[in-house]
């Protein structure tokens, strides 16, 4: 049995943890903590988590008691894991941290985009980036895992087939995504009140956002060499999930892409590649650890246009972190993520 502490288990990427690890029959949450809610049981909370948690409570976080885990979870703000994984590693403790904190490899971009300096910058050269479909065989033997963003996993997995086979003009590519306002947290801000977010839709971030750095890190590996990519979020009136439409340009038209994509993705648990025409809907991966996908070339020309959804939570965060463990602690894949998405 697999002893796991989290860091931050009150926010929705908390939540969603202690939701999947309920039925992992390999995984035990011994510790979760909270600065603001210590002494709060977990299962007042989350009623939802009642008979499940019913005698774990929120603690401060403690590194000598954290460090007799197995494996901690971040579920926290950016920077919090800086100051905790080092002395977690030391305890031979294994990190998967669900925050930005180790996801870019340069520590100088990183302070850029996050405003302040790295807090950890001698860790990032073990840190490895939890993208399974990339780095299953790294994942196993790591003791620190980046665990991707959400609009990172939807935007590289659509667009891995294509750059791996270098057929894609890697200088203009355009991931074009809308997220549901659980993904910008559970904090309280006017933007994600149901009066301001209910019957609307914007774009945000066009000048730059934080996750443009780390999807164009993985983009660069899958192409070997440099891209060109706009990325543009918009936030949409739903809860949970992610819709990346992905554009490239492909001059090749003998390759059979739904082929290529279907034989890429042939062997991973956690992606499905639908059948040509198919138009894949967040409600389908509502609740699940699946990224689905479809591939499209409108009108036979030599824009292709790649359709990814996943669950923000799911395999966006909280799932594809177990995911991670499971590679980590050489169990079944599949172990508390094998359940289907909810509908309606």
């Amino acid at each position: 049995m697999v002893k796991v502490g989290i860091v931050g288990g009150t926010g929705y990427t908390g939540v969603e943890l202690l939701r999947l690890l309920a039925q992992h029959p390999e995984a035990e949450v011994a510790i979760i903590t909270s600065r603001s809610e210590a002494g709060v049981s977990v299962a007042d909370m989350y009623p939802n988590l009642r008979g499940h948690y019913d005698n774990l409570t929120f603690s401060v976080p403690d590194t000598a008691t954290l460090g007799a885990c197995d494996v901690v979870f971040f579920a926290t703000p950016h920077g919090v894991a800086h100051s905790l994984a080092g002395e977690l590693l030391a305890a031979g403790t294994r990190v998967i941290d669900l925050s930005a904190d180790f996801r870019l490899e340069d520590a100088d971009e990183w302070a850029r985009w996050y405003g302040q300096p790295h807090g950890a910058p001698e860790l990032l050269s073990e840190a490895v980036y939890g993208l399974p479909e990339v780095n299953r065989e790294r994942i196993r033997s790591a003791r620190l895992i980046a665990v991707p963003g959400c609009y990172p996993t939807a935007a590289q997995l659509g667009l891995l087939p294509l750059l791996e086979a270098g057929l894609a003009d890697t200088s203009r590519l355009i991931a074009d995504c809308k997220s549901g306002v659980s993904g910008a947290g559970r904090g309280a801000s006017v933007g994600s009140l149901f009066c301001e977010a209910g019957e609307s839709m914007k774009a945000y971030g066009v000048k730059g956002h934080r996750h443009l750095p780390e999807i164009s890190q993985g983009l660069r590996k899958a192409s070997g060499g440099d891209i060109g990519l706009t990325f543009v979020p918009h936030l949409t009136p739903m809860i949970r999930g992610i819709h990346a439409t992905l554009y490239a340009t492909v001059t090749d038209h003998s390759v059979d892409l739904q082929a290529l994509y279907e034989q890429r993705y042939a062997n991973e648990p956690f992606v499905d590649v639908m059948p040509a025409g198919s138009h894949p809907e967040t409600r389908s991966v509502r609740g699940a650890n699946v990224c689905r996908m479809a591939v499209h070339r409108p009108q036979g020309g030599d824009l292709v246009v790649v359709l990814s959804v996943i669950d923000n939570l799911v395999k966006g965060a909280s799932g594809q972190a177990v995911q991670n463990l499971n590679i980590m602690f050489g169990l079944n894949e599949r172990l508390g993520l094998a359940h289907a998405g909810l509908m309606p």
